[in-house]
């Protein structure tokens, strides 16, 4: 048995005319080579199988070649392909840019060609951009990818970038002719348009295909052996359902999308081809989109057949209908109950557009908006009136004079004599940090200012308000739980879980509208009024800014001027516990002096 070699290895392109699809590639190389205006780096990048490397070794054979060549030399000792995929280490590229120092021992140049270059690490990019920037006269290098947008940018800047197209459905139909002929493999032209549509412009894919079918066929590739080897959904049955539903035979079409399911088809891939049907059906339509349909000429006779027992509107429904249910169809949950109902949707159309036809009155065709659930006609819809109910006017903070505007702003001022601050309450506090009051001052009348601004942004708004007093008594009750509450929502702060906690625990008293805290230490104080801000806003939020509530801080003199020496320490222990006098006087030990 002889050697069989696929249809891509054996019919790749040798010269640039051979290209299918690139001819603005190939002409701009060949007119570089024409002109000797090489540049020294390429960046061929493109979709699979539309000729990348393929290009990459025909201008590598081209520039060596003179007139002496003889037609089946190849010059592979001067082409070097490297696979980046498997030789993306820095090791790599510096073995690389050893031999690049060695010059050809024949012909003119020594190309490199590097194919998928986007998978070189960082480190190997970085170690090739010298290289690749200032190579030797002798040395042309020709990167191929798929996906530019993993390059750097510094490794794009130094080359010259080709982008190559996905090849078009009609050159791929045409250059499988001629492979057909030469391998004297008889094809229906409707089933090279289905190779040509699944290859999604790659050559190398149709050849693939193209192979398959052969030892499929046995010889005679038809359109029913195409759609059956290639799991495809035949043309026809989007004719059929289509011709059902125009007709307003909603159950000859759910019979027919049940014998697609029997067939093992799946739903959304039948959506999809609907979706094509449908936008088939438009094009057809006019003649300026007529050549937009990538079909055979048999397929084509079909669209036009149907499409003239229709009116645009009606496609074009059909078209918004089936593409919102292909769009949702991955969140149904019930994946054949979600086509089913599609199919209904777009046999109750005609209904729907008659009903919404008579009620307009313009003679262009009446777009439906389609919901989930309801079909709704798009009409231009009468005006209504808006009747605003009248605000009735009370005594609202909304509603602010002009002397209370000005002691506002009076308050906001952090100069002014009128401060939340009162210079006799910050003396009641001893040992308070001056730093701390001054920041304490400027945060208090940043708030006082942004209450100020909220108030004003309200009084523009012109709603009423309705002034209610429903703010708890000062009691001590209600303080102590309004602080557990300010406590518990301080633990979660960073550095402030001491703080909770001395406010949760800490005992306090009332005096008229003071708030009285006596602390053992200097650290507790301290503490205690690097919350002030805090506790104060908490304390207007729950009990009125008209209280006038103040916070009285003090340290307890009794304690605060006792100090105690180790000595003194170890003394008290030992007088007011007796196991530890008794193990004092077990072990001998005594108070150092």
């Amino acid at each position: 048995m002889d050697n069989f070699i696929v249809s891509a290895r054996k019919y790749r392109p040798q010269t640039f005319a051979d290209v299918v699809g690139q001819k603005h590639i190939t002409d701009t190389l060949i007119n570089e080579i024409k002109s000797q205006h090489l540049a020294q780096a390429f960046l061929f990048t493109g979709p699979r199988g539309v000729g990348k490397t393929t290009c990459a070794r025909i201008l590598a054979k081209v520039i060596n070649s003179d007139e002496n060549t003889q037609p089946d030399q190849d010059f592979a000792f001067n082409i070097f392909e490297l696979d980046a995929a498997s030789n993306n280490s820095v090791d790599d590229i510096r073995s690389l840019n050893e031999q690049v120092r060695i010059p050809p021992q024949t012909g003119n140049f020594k190309v490199y060609i590097i194919d998928e270059v986007h998978m070189l690490s960082a480190s190997a990019f970085n170690a090739f951009l010298k290289t690749l920037e200032e190579p030797p006269s002798y040395a042309i290098f020709i990167l191929a990818t798929t996906e530019k947008h993993k390059i750097l940018p510094t490794i794009l800047s130094r080359c010259q970038i080709f982008n190559f197209n996905r090849i078009k459905v009609i050159d791929i139909v045409n250059y499988l002719k001629v492979i057909a002929s030469k391998e004297k493999v008889e094809v229906d032209d409707e089933a090279l348009h289905i190779i040509a549509q699944k290859a999604d412009g790659g050559m190398r894919d149709a050849l693939s295909m193209f192979d398959q079918l052969v030892s499929f066929c046995n010889g005679k590739i038809t359109y029913d052996k195409t759609i059956e080897n290639l799991n495809l959904l035949d043309a026809d049955y989007y004719f059929q359902i289509s011709e059902a539903l125009f007709s307003q035979q909603a159950g000859k079409a759910l019979a027919l999308f049940d014998e697609i399911l029997q067939k093992g088809f799946d739903g959304h891939q039948f959506l999809l081809g609907l979706n094509d049907h449908y936008r088939n059906l438009l094009m057809v339509k006019d003649s300026e989109t007529h050549k937009l349909l990538e079909v055979s000429e048999v397929i084509q006779d079909k669209y036009k057949e149907q499409a003239e027992k229709c009116d645009y509107g009606l496609l074009l429904n059909g078209l918004n209908v089936a593409h919102r249910f292909e769009f949702e169809y991955k969140t149904a949950s019930n994946k054949r109950l979600h086509i089913e109902l599609c199919l209904m949707k777009l046999n109750a159309l005609p209904y729907l557009m008659k009903g919404s036809a008579q009620e307009s009155s313009d003679d262009e065709p009446v777009v439906m908006e389609f919901k989930t659930a309801i079909a709704i006609p798009v009409q231009k819809q009468k005006k209504r009136k808006i009747i605003k109910p009248r605000a009735v006017v009370t005594s609202s903070p909304a509603v602010r004079t002009e002397s209370h505007i000005e002691h506002k702003l009076k308050i906001a001022n952090p100069k002014s004599e009128v401060n939340l601050i009162k210079d006799e309450t910050l003396q009641k506090i001893p040992k308070l940090n001056a730093a701390s009051v001054s920041k304490y001052k400027t945060d208090l009348a940043d708030k006082k200012a942004l209450d100020l601004a909220n108030e004003s942004t309200e009084s523009r708004v012109n709603q009423p308000e309705i002034s209610t007093n429903t703010h708890p008594h000062f009691t001590v009750e209600n303080v102590r739980n309004m602080l557990n509450e300010l406590a518990e929502e301080l633990i979660d702060t960073k550095n402030k879980k001491f703080t909770a906690a001395l406010i949760k625990g800490k005992e306090f008293a009332i005096q008229d509208n003071n708030i009285l805290y006596s602390f053992s230490s200097s650290i507790e104080q301290k503490q205690f009024t690097d919350c002030l801000i805090e506790i104060r806003v908490a304390l207007k939020k729950e009990f009125g800014a008209d209280k006038g509530i103040e916070m009285m801080v003090s340290i307890s003199e009794s304690e605060a001027k006792q100090i105690f020496s180790p000595n003194q320490k170890f003394a008290k222990i030992i007088a007011e516990s007796e196991a530890v006098q008794k193990l004092v006087e077990k072990l001998n030990l005594g108070i150092k002096k």
